[in-house]
């Protein structure tokens, strides 16, 4: 008999376990009272983020690429399908394997989801609304997404990924549920993952110029990490199988967090402009109705509260 066989605690299986959400969303899992399997193939995820879990006999780490056959012994009885690069700058360097992931990598985890009778949790993302026409976004609204643009390999996965997801629900009965996550920031981001939080904190903290792409009025809503993976962990509790936006709705300008930044930090950095990239979205703001009413949820953390955090993160990181 496995330890997943004989364990008492439920048992969760989070692909892309080693990644910035994978790894927080693990250690609320594991606070949680559960037994925590990771998968991760590494390509963006980190064993940095997850080394503080070595020796925790309720945590077991493999490393695997998902869209690869997936075989688990054992009950399990919630899957958390996080695998997928998740920035700009990784999935237009990995077109094809963002897309196997959002596909091929989805197909099995959640063929293991039927075999297992275990619910499943996908991690969508607020890019399925594209550069959108509506504002701000619900979830009953199907997007302007470009499919052959350089950002649809990303779109697009996690469209397809939607689809198969209620598709396994629909025909095979399988409990899923969809969080479509806004932009979210905190401790263990990759410093260079070309996001615009960590983009900004490690310029001010190198003194190089903070790069600011077209002319800065594009808008972002920024959910610190602690309050999605709550978020998350009680829509997996959800009776819900339609999707849910998790994110922060207090929205302001990419150049008003550029110029936060440079007060936060001591720094001689300035502001540069550099041309917007193709189909980067215009404004993005998460209309949260659907989680206020269905899970109770509402972001907690204020946003000076957690940018300081995350600012101390990178200033150990970095040596500042």
């Amino acid at each position: 008999m496995s330890a997943a066989e004989s364990s008492p605690r439920p048992v969760s299986l989070v692909t892309g376990g080693a990644g910035f959400l994978g790894s927080h969303l693990t250690d609320r899992l594991l606070a949680e009272g559960h037994r925590v399997i990771a998968l991760d193939n590494l390509i963006t995820g980190s064993i940095d983020n997850i080394e503080h879990l070595a020796g925790n006999e309720n945590y077991e780490f493999i490393k695997h690429d998902v869209t690869k056959y997936l075989f688990i012994p054992g009950k399990v009885d919630f899957i958390f399908h996080f695998a997928s690069p998740a920035s700009p700058m990784d999935y237009l360097e990995l077109p094809i394997q963002t897309l196997k992931v959002g596909s091929l990598g989805t197909h099995n985890a959640l063929g293991l989801a039927k075999e297992k009778g275990a619910t499943f949790l996908l991690a969508s993302t607020s890019e399925t609304y594209g550069d959108p026409l509506e504002h701000p976004q619900k979830e009953t609204y199907w997007g302007n997404v470009n499919p052959i643009g350089p950002r649809g390999v990303y779109d697009e996965a996690k469209r397809f990924a939607e689809a198969i997801t209620m598709a396994y629900h629909r025909a095979h009965g399988v409990d899923t549920k969809i969080v479509r996550i806004f932009n979210t920031y905190g401790p263990r981001m990759r410093l260079r993952d070309g996001r615009v939080v960590p983009a900004f904190i490690s310029q001010a903290l190198e003194g190089t110029p903070l790069t600011v792409f077209g002319d800065g009025n594009q808008t972002r809503s920024f959910c610190f990490v602690s309050d999605l993976i709550d978020g998350i962990f009680r829509l997996s509790r959800h009776a819900t199988h339609e999707p849910v936006n998790i994110g922060n709705p207090a929205e302001m300008t990419v150049r008003q967090f550029a110029e936060k930044t440079l007060q936060l930090i001591d720094t001689k950095s300035e502001i540069e402009y550099r041309p917007l990239p193709e189909d980067d979205p215009k404004v993005r703001q998460p209309d949260i109705t659907r989680a206020r009413e269905w899970l109770g949820w509402e972001p907690r953390v204020a946003f000076d509260e957690g940018i300081a955090q995350t600012i101390a993160y990178f200033r150990e990181v970095l040596g500042k």
